[in-house]
């Protein structure tokens, strides 16, 4: 592991690294923000997964969540959004499909399988990784993300009962299985045998949810053009929630688009409520 920069940070420091993975077959970056405490103790850690085009940076450098993760004591670890460099025909082709756009799934097809191994990343060796590098508190842990990172938090929380404290997302893909991006995803990854896309589908998970309480925050902008353009679809994921009894805090902020700009918006009110769970 190598770390790639390192700059001072609401009186903690923000860092990248860069690491052979043995999942994706190809080094991957990561961002680690380290609170002030960090320096003296161990720290529970939240996990920001970014959407679709984005890399480590985006978060770091446009969510402004720096302060607040340093009030509230907790590591936020972002990772890329997809394996790079892998030399794979077709993976810079779109930019919903490959390279920026991982999908946390673990591939099943040729030629993705190899490499398009984010979901096991995610869950498993990047968190060893980091609990073996960081002073973190292996047993406190959230999730959250973005658009396809809100999917990716949503499933990587709904298949691992009890592992993460809490999840919240902004403008989750929450029914991948019924939006154009999730279908081109899922079939180019996991093949058109559709009953295997329910394993990575939000809605579908949640139908099926039986572990601890999940307590789950979803901030959602109202003039998000993905969400008129039926990419989204909150609504099927609630409903769902509701009859199943799981706790979902939906909120729709009139005016707010997809963008950063409404991530910068509400991100303190996501670590509050992680630092609620985490630090209870």
């Amino acid at each position: 592991m190598k770390e790639v920069s390192s700059n001072k940070c609401a009186g903690g420091f923000q860092k990248v690294f860069e690491h052979e993975s043995s999942e994706l077959k190809c080094k991957m970056k990561f961002a680690v923000f380290l609170p002030p405490k960090a320096e003296r103790e161990k720290c529970p850690v939240l996990y920001w997964l970014s959407g679709l085009t984005c890399t480590e940076q985006n978060f770091i450098t446009k969510a402004g969540s720096q302060l607040e993760a340093a009030k509230h004591e907790i590591i936020i670890v972002a990772p890329d959004t997809s394996p790079r460099g892998c030399n794979i025909e077709g993976e810079d082709e779109s930019w919903d499909f490959g390279t920026g756009a991982g999908f946390y799934v673990d591939a099943t097809e040729e030629p993705w399988k190899t490499n398009y191994r984010m979901y096991s990343y995610i869950t498993d060796e990047l968190p060893k990784l980091i609990n073996a590098n960081f002073p973190t508190d292996p047993e406190r842990v959230s999730i959250s993300g973005h658009s396809m990172g809100g999917h990716g938090a949503l499933i990587c929380a709904l298949k691992n009962p009890g592992k993460y404290k809490s999840v919240s997302a902004f403008a989750p893909i929450c029914n991948p299985m019924q939006c154009p991006w999730g279908q081109k995803a899922f079939a180019g990854y996991l093949g058109s045998e559709r009953s295997t896309w329910e394993a990575y589908d939000a809605t579908v998970l949640a139908s099926s949810y039986s572990g601890p309480q999940l307590d789950i925050l979803i901030d959602q902008g109202q003039d998000d053009q993905f969400l008129s353009a039926s990419q989204l679809l909150p609504d099927n994921l609630i409903a769902v929630c509701s009859e199943k009894k799981i706790p979902v805090v939906f909120r729709l902020q009139p005016g707010y688009d997809h963008s950063y700009f409404f991530i910068y918006s509400f991100i303190n009110d996501h670590i509050k409520h992680h630092a609620k769970f985490l630090n209870a």
